[in-house]
């Protein structure tokens, strides 16, 4: 498994923490106390943070998206998930949407359920569609 690969299934699984009521500091030294390479600590570090910081504009973004889909009521891998992914997108412009997108459902087919796997995939498209694709004139 590559090192982003591992920065981004560590940094949901400390996510996943945190929504399971875990301070963020202890999630996240939970599932990152053995990673030993800086560049993979500092890639799960900047998702993780990234994600919960904007988590409730990405929250309300992905809920337009998700049209008659209460994120609360969402899985907890899949709303993770999207969050982080949808934290890529938006602020990790160095990260082609692509390959973010394909991570994402890499993720969530190791992690969750194939109908997980379409709803994530449609959501993330239009994700991209919407906040990164310019309108076409």
């Amino acid at each position: 498994m590559g090192r982003r690969r591992q920065a981004r299934e560590n940094a949901l699984h400390s996510l996943y923490l945190v929504e399971s009521g875990l301070r963020e500091d202890a999630a996240f030294l939970a599932i990152n106390e053995e990673v030993n390479d800086d560049a993979t600590l500092e890639f799960t570090r900047r998702l993780f943070k990234g994600t919960l910081l904007h988590r409730d504009s990405l929250d309300r973004r992905i809920s337009e998206i998700a049209v008659n889909w209460d994120i609360k009521r969402m899985a907890a891998v899949d709303r993770n998930v999207l969050r982080m992914a949808a934290f890529e997108l938006i602020h990790c412009p160095d990260t082609p949407s692509s390959v973010v997108i394909n991570e994402a459902l890499e993720i969530v087919k190791k992690y969750s359920t194939e109908d997980s796997f379409r709803f994530v995939n449609g959501i993330l498209d239009r994700v991209k569609e919407e906040w990164l694709e310019p309108p076409a004139s």
